[in-house]
């Protein structure tokens, strides 16, 4: 093990003694030096996810988010210098957490948080004219093969808890105590200019989306989406992503079968 190595592992492990050879400046225990600068550089990592997971933290309490976020920072320690995105994985780690599991809907919380942060860092690209959306949806022979390109900005969340309640909740837009936590609900989050946006999509609408950010042409993710929801409305989602200014590219698939 390289000393480097070695400094890195003693760093997420307190149950470890500090690397060998350390010294300070002033004489001081090089351990007890170490063991301070051990917990800042934690400590500034769970500030790092409390700021990312807000209402996260705001479910559960900021005693169990912090306790938790620590047992994150020591299994997934940072692979970057940028921390805007540290704790992607983060999500994942709450639905693991037996702690965690008397808020079911916590996870799915988190991730409707990370993709607002993913979409707010999101790489800026031009949207597809409205008169090209047009002409593209007016080729009868092509439409079933089109390929739609979505903004970098563009993820979504399907839950069967109220994600989009609960967040906006904690926004001071919804009334926390009209909530049912456990009524399903789908978001698209976008940023088309300056602010993300979160819309609230239906089930329908929210398949349909998942399957064209998968790769699959329109025809396709419009016949999925109807045989699971009779009530699924092609032209009603067509036109919220052209408002949202969703669309950055549209093209005809060359596959035989899209």
């Amino acid at each position: 093990m390289n000393g480097q190595q070695e400094f890195f592992e003693a760093l997420l492990d307190p149950e470890q003694p500090p690397p060998a050879g350390l010294t300070t400046w002033n004489g001081s225990d090089p351990a007890a030096r170490f063991a301070v600068y051990r917990n800042n550089m934690v400590v500034s990592l769970i500030d790092a996810l409390a700021d990312t997971y807000p209402v996260t933290q705001e479910l559960v309490g900021e005693e169990l988010f912090r306790a938790m976020s620590r047992l994150f920072v020591s299994a997934e320690p940072p692979r970057s210098r940028v921390l805007a995105f540290y704790g992607e994985s983060f999500p994942a780690f709450i639905e693991h957490f037996p702690p965690a599991a008397s808020v079911p809907y916590l996870a799915d919380v988190a991730r409707l948080e990370i993709l607002r942060v993913r979409a707010y860092h999101a790489s800026d690209a031009d949207e597809l004219p409205t008169d090209a959306i047009a002409q593209a949806l007016a080729d009868a022979d092509g439409l079933p093969k089109l390929l739609i390109g979505f903004h970098p900005s563009v993820g979504i969340v399907r839950s069967q808890y109220a994600v989009v309640s609960l967040w906006a909740a904690h926004q001071g837009v919804a009334d926390i105590s009209t909530v049912d936590p456990y009524a399903p609900e789908n978001v698209l989050v976008i940023r088309p200019h300056l602010d993300v946006e979160v819309i609230r999509l239906n089930a329908g609408a929210s398949d349909f989306v998942a399957h064209l950010l998968q790769g699959a042409s329109l025809g396709s993710a419009a016949e999925l989406a109807s045989l699971a929801h009779a009530d699924f409305d092609l032209a009603g989602i067509l036109g919220l992503l052209i408002r949202a200014h969703a669309i950055s590219s549209m093209k005809t698939s060359r596959r035989t079968h899209p």
